[in-house]
């Protein structure tokens, strides 16, 4: 991947409004339409920006509006998710789920008659996913060579602190003929430009990057990865605005956040700007 050099000013200066209360500046990699967050957390204090209860995708907590919002939207996509890899990739075969959470895609996974494993290298996450009888394991390093039909990453990409790595171990990983599939928040899209700071998937420290279509497209391509489609997380630009509303003004203001949900998705049919989209590659 080429070298990727970032701005001196900032595009945007965010805060951490799940844990630290700090700001982070995002600054832009002009080639590639892609953004960084500085300063970044050292390798070793990032997991410290991950202890709280309010990080949702470590948890299955139903305590409040959002998470409900949270867990609702998750379980309505499961199966579109598996829809969707099934219509792109012919035959079942070893799906390999990244950053797997609490397991509840590979659940949905193994009904459909897929042969599962994820990495999750929380360890809470791990046993909650235990018990749902999903088994994950903690990191990349033991995984045999050309070994997955499919590998997914739905929200992770954003939180690897190296790109570069972390791409030539998907394509380690991968069988030759295999699918991989990235979901990441879309920086471009209508909901994102709204709330401008306060956009809630900047989420930093813990998303160290922040990508555009653009900037999907050209990383993987120099990676020998070819995108042959992509697809709209609708849900997502509702619980990202009704986060947002909070954010900026306190408040999840429901009605003004549906509101920019629909109107993120009008916009986003005719341009492609989702406010997440998960992006579809095999080897070029």
């Amino acid at each position: 991947m080429q070298p990727l050099n970032f701005s001196e000013d900032p595009v945007l200066i965010c805060k951490d409004h799940t844990v630290s209360g700090e700001y982070f500046e995002l600054r832009k990699a002009e080639a590639l339409d892609l953004l960084a967050t500085f300063p970044r957390p050292e390798n070793d204090k990032l997991s410290e920006y991950y202890k709280s209860e309010n990080y949702i995708s470590h948890t299955d907590s139903k305590r409040s509006f959002l998470d409900k919002v949270y867990q609702k939207v998750k379980n309505l996509m499961l199966q579109k998710k598996i829809n969707w890899i099934e219509k792109s990739h012919s035959g079942k075969g070893r799906i390999l789920d990244i950053g797997a959470g609490t397991g509840d895609f590979l659940v949905a996974a193994k009904n459909a008659g897929w042969e599962t494993l994820g990495l999750e290298p929380n360890l809470g996450a791990r046993k909650l996913a235990a018990k749902k009888g999903v088994e994950l394991i903690e990191d990349i390093y033991s995984l045999p060579d050309s070994h997955f039909d499919v590998i997914t990453m739905w929200h992770v990409l954003e939180h690897v602190p190296d790109l570069d790595w972390q791409l030539k171990e998907l394509d380690r990983i991968l069988k030759p003929d295999g699918l991989l599939v990235i979901a990441v928040p879309n920086y471009k899209s209508y909901d994102a430009q709204k709330y401008k700071e306060h956009w809630a998937a900047y989420d930093v420290p813990r998303h160290l990057y922040h990508f555009s279509p653009e900037a999907m497209r050209k990383i993987f391509q120099q990676k020998g990865f070819l995108l042959t489609s992509q697809k709209g997380l609708f849900f997502d630009a509702f619980y990202v605005s009704l986060l947002s509303e909070k954010y900026k003004t306190g408040s999840s203001n429901p009605l003004k956040a549906i509101t920019t949900g629909i109107l993120s998705n009008i916009k986003a049919a005719s341009s492609g700007n989702y406010s997440s989209l998960a992006y579809f590659f095999r080897r070029s």
